[in-house]
């Protein structure tokens, strides 16, 4: 199974290249199964369903979300009549959705997704993000129910990121960070057969600020003092990412690469 999961898209300009080029790439690129972490769509903070509707129709199969799951309020409903959406797993109890769920690819196989938030440097205390992964991986077994398991580790810290992989390694596909914006170099099949990349990095404009417009967090840095709130960047936007090929009776992955589409990074890719 080819599967690619692409970082959290920022903006407009991330939602303008995951509609102009996830399509080909679905195509190009044989996909089986593709999932986009879209929890900055909307103006860099949350997701609206208008959004989210363009990135499944675009030719994402799910979308994930993150720490800003609902700072579009209209989330909190809407993501209750869309199965495709999922939000963190350990996220409050009240929360509305879902944080895993079992998809099916096109041609029958089926996917689990499930989104964990971290907890080292954030902004507020979540849930235990080991036992609540524990807990999903241990009723779907890798290579039972599930031929592909992927797990988005939203959060800041790489130490984190690395000890979810290791957590996970002969249990899950493909374990990837999202959240820091900026994408990694470590791309690798871990002991077990999981496929591994500390963070996904973004789908924006790398002319920025981890996707936000330069000057207002470029003035906070110098002066210490804001002026206007935080706006995303404009420019021509770089889809980040990484593409893992898995074995159906196994579940592990064969093969691990990163991607990079457009914009001003350096591009890679099959």
């Amino acid at each position: 199974m080819r599967t690619l999961f692409l970082g959290d898209v920022m903006g407009r300009a991330g939602r303008a290249a995951i509609a102009e080029t996830l399509p080909r790439l679905r195509e190009d690129w044989k996909l089986d199964f593709v999932v986009v972490n879209g929890e900055n769509a909307s103006s860099g903070t949350g997701l609206t369903g208008a959004h989210a509707k363009l990135i499944l129709e675009a030719g994402a199969d799910v979308v994930t979300l993150g720490d800003h799951a609902f700072d579009q309020k209209e989330m909190l409903t809407y993501i209750e009549s869309e199965p495709r959406i999922i939000r963190p797993l350990n996220f409050a109890k009240q929360a509305p959705g879902r944080g895993a769920a079992l998809y099916t690819d096109r041609r029958g196989r089926k996917v689990l997704v499930l989104q964990v938030l971290g907890q080292v440097f954030m902004k507020r205390a979540f849930a235990d993000p080991f036992s609540a992964v524990d807990e999903v991986l241990r009723r779907h077994p890798l290579g039972g129910q599930a031929q592909m398991i992927l797990v988005d580790v939203h959060c800041e810290a790489t130490s984190e990121k690395m000890g979810m992989g290791h957590f996970c390694d002969g249990r899950a596909s493909l374990v990837v960070g999202t959240h820091t914006h900026v994408p990694t170099g470590d791309a690798q099949i871990l002991p077990g057969g999981t496929g591994y990349l500390t963070d996904a990095g973004m789908c924006g404009d790398y002319n920025s600020v981890i996707g936000m417009d330069k000057a207002e967090p470029m003035r906070r840095f110098v002066t210490g003092m804001g002026k206007t709130r935080f706006q995303p960047a404009l420019g021509e936007a770089t889809l980040s990412g990484v593409l893992v090929e898995t074995d159906d009776r196994t579940g592990k992955a064969t093969s691990v690469r990163m991607v990079r589409q457009g914009g001003r990074l350096e591009q890679a890719g099959p």
